[in-house]
Formats: structure tokens, sequence, C-alpha cells
């Protein structure tokens, strides 16, 4: 199996790519080891020391480190970790996450997520992140940044700029965009 990796506007965070399907159609991010329970690959790649978060999405993963370590560090033990997981023939994830749209959704809401779902979310894919919907109430669009996104030093001006720009065109109804507290 060969691995390719590519490097995200987030320097604490590599995209890697096996070239097999990861999660074909759905997203998944670890923030710590107490929420791997689902996933055996992301229990593995969270035993190697310096591994912060993993997301997971189509045909990608993306891993986001400490600081305090360098790649040329950290990389090698990734790679034979995800190399290892492949292998064994376990699943990446035994449960996955809920459909985007919901049938109880306004036709406001219908439209953002759909927006989201064709012109942002596989921008977003190609730099190791994901950006999904939270919320809309008062005008205020509230977006989770997950995978590379999330901390990202450029992630607030492709909020601004790019996003809430769009959907602004878009769906008059959007006033502001913002990114979640959590």
């Amino acid at each position: 199996m060969f691995i390719q990796t590519e490097d995200t506007p987030n320097p604490s965070t590599l995209k890697f790519i096996p070239g097999v399907a990861v999660l074909p159609g759905d997203t998944a991010e670890f923030n710590s080891l107490e929420e791997v329970n689902s996933s055996p690959l992301a229990a593995r790649l969270f035993a190697i020391d310096g591994v912060e978060s993993v997301f997971f999405s189509g045909d990608f993963l993306s891993v986001t480190k400490a600081e305090r370590l360098d790649w040329f560090v950290l990389k090698p033990s990734i790679l034979a970790g995800i190399m290892e997981h492949f292998a064994s023939g376990l699943p990446i994830i035994e449960t996955k996450n809920e459909a985007s749209t919901s049938e109880d959704d306004d036709e406001t809401v219908q439209q953002i997520k759909h927006l989201l779902d064709t012109r942002v979310r596989p921008a977003v894919a190609m730099d190791g992140g994901d950006i999904t919907f939270h919320s809309f109430k008062d005008g205020v669009v509230t977006l989770q940044m997950r995978g590379a996104c999330q901390g990202c030093p450029s992630s607030t001006a492709t909020l601004k700029m790019g996003i809430e720009n769009m959907l602004r065109h878009y769906i008059p109804e959007v006033r502001e965009v913002r990114p979640t507290d959590s």
C-alpha cells in the first residue's frame, strides 16, 4: 500500500491519502482518545504520542499533531499505523454520522446545507478538512470546522470572505456566518 501525504493550510495538520476508501459519503472527527470507541483506526492513531485529532472523509484522513513535535518524527509512525490498520481488515469506524439533511429542516436550512454540501465541502476536503452545518438562527449561520480546518490560520477568512459572501448572495435571510465555539 502506498499512502500519499499532502500539506494542508494548517501547519499542524497533514492529509493522508491511502488510495482506498476511508469513509465514503461521510465524515468523522475524533479530538481525544476518549472519543475513539467506535473507530479502531482512530484508536490506533491516538496510541501514537503527539496525535491530537483525527479526521476521516471519503478518500482521506487528516491527523493534527501537537505543536511540540515535528512531522518528520510523527509521520513514519502514522503511516505505519494506517498501513497496519488496512492490513488488519478491521473497519475504519463502526458507526456513522446522521444524514446531512433532515426532513424537519425548513427551506432556508435545506438551502444552506445544499450549498455547503455541493460548493463548500468538496473544496475544503481538498485541504484535508470539512465544514458542517451547526445551526441557523436570526440570520446567523453557525458552522463547525473539522479536520484541517479546525485551528487553521486561514479558516476565519474562508468563513467570512468565502462562505458568508456565497450564502448571503444565494440566501437573502443569511446575514452572518460564525464558527461554533466548540
